[in-house]
């Protein structure tokens, strides 16, 4: 990776400038031309060094229905199981772990109430229970990385300043997300874009973007580096059973740890799932995550009763959230 690249990576996973050229405004910090920055990122993303370039938005600010779930699948019917799963548009990530439970995948639906539709529908489909996870509180999300000069990845927290609360979209921020979910146009002029695309003004675009971030509408803009293609190739969903009245203060705890890029808490089950704070590790390999999930524990210390760690065995679907506008 060339230099550029890299301080495009290590500077902007957050903090796009809201103006009228903003890669010309990247370009002078880092002493290039507008038009080699936006090369880099086309090169970056044609690569698939990065995930996706633009804004990120919030799920739960938009109105849709979003949630985690699991099912017990017997290897023999992995297979067709799978299928059917990832058959439902609805169905964002799928991913293979180390469990009893041992697939676990996203739903985003339009509405809340189609979510409960869904886990029906996919409980006819597979004749199998499956097990509704749904994000009860938030403490963390958010996975910074940093590119060294020999091309080494380390991790990093994003800095996430308490947003303003009340918002409610209108109906030019819908037409902002349906235009830009997918990524920001790489042009000089990328928010002209946009309102050429919609019928607004840029002027009009970037004080409703701006509006959006102070609000947590959307969590950051920027680039977004693909951990897998930088080296981070294994993850392990850590999984804790501490005490409800305790949580909060422990989720935030584990949430501003470097290596952490979901902290969460969700519901228990009994008999099969005693854990209700989750967070996700991120590492170069299986053994470092498992150094790390060890620092957890030794954080969390007497506080928690039980813990495993679910490692991603397969990637069985991964085809990015789609937010309702």
């Amino acid at each position: 990776m060339d230099s550029l690249c890299r301080e495009i990576i290590n500077q902007y996973q957050g903090n796009l400038p809201l103006v009228k050229h903003p890669f010309a405004a990247i370009a002078r910090k880092l002493n290039t031309d507008q038009s080699t920055v936006i090369d880099c990122i086309k090169r970056l993303l044609s690569s698939k060094l990065l995930s996706r370039f633009g804004p990120i938005y919030n799920a739960d600010c938009l109105g849709g229905g979003l949630t985690l779930a699991a099912i017990s699948v017997a290897e023999n019917d992995f297979s067709t199981v799978s299928n059917l799963i990832n058959s439902l548009p609805q169905v964002a990530h799928n991913y293979r772990r180390d469990h009893k439970l041992n697939m676990w995948f996203v739903l985003a639906t339009e509405t809340p109430e189609e979510i409960q539709e869904c886990i029906q529908s996919l409980q006819r489909l597979t004749g199998l229970k499956v097990y509704n996870f749904p994000k009860l509180e938030e403490f963390y999300l958010g996975l910074r990385l940093f590119i060294s000069n020999d091309d080494q990845v380390s991790t990093g927290s994003f800095k996430i300043d308490k947003p303003q609360t009340g918002y409610k979209t209108n109906d030019l921020d819908r037409s902002i997300i349906q235009a830009t979910q997918n990524g920001l146009i790489l042009v000089p002029e990328p928010y002209e874009a946009i309102a050429n695309e919609i019928g607004s003004y840029a002027e009009e675009v970037v004080k409703r973007i701006q509006t959006m971030l102070d609000y947590g509408v959307i969590r950051r803009i920027g680039v977004v580096p693909n951990h897998y293609m930088l080296g981070l190739t294994h993850n392990g969903m850590s999984v804790w059973d501490v005490d409800d009245d305790r949580i909060s203060d422990l989720g935030r705890i584990l949430g501003r740890l470097d290596f952490v890029s979901h902290s969460y808490r969700r519901p228990r089950y009994k008999s099969i799932w005693p854990y209700n704070l989750f967070a996700m590790v991120h590492g170069r390999s299986r053994i470092e995550v498992i150094e790390k999930v060890e620092q957890i524990s030794n954080l969390l210390g007497d506080n928690c009763r039980q813990s495993d760690v679910l490692f991603s065995s397969a990637i069985l679907k991964k085809s990015g959230l789609r937010l309702v506008a």
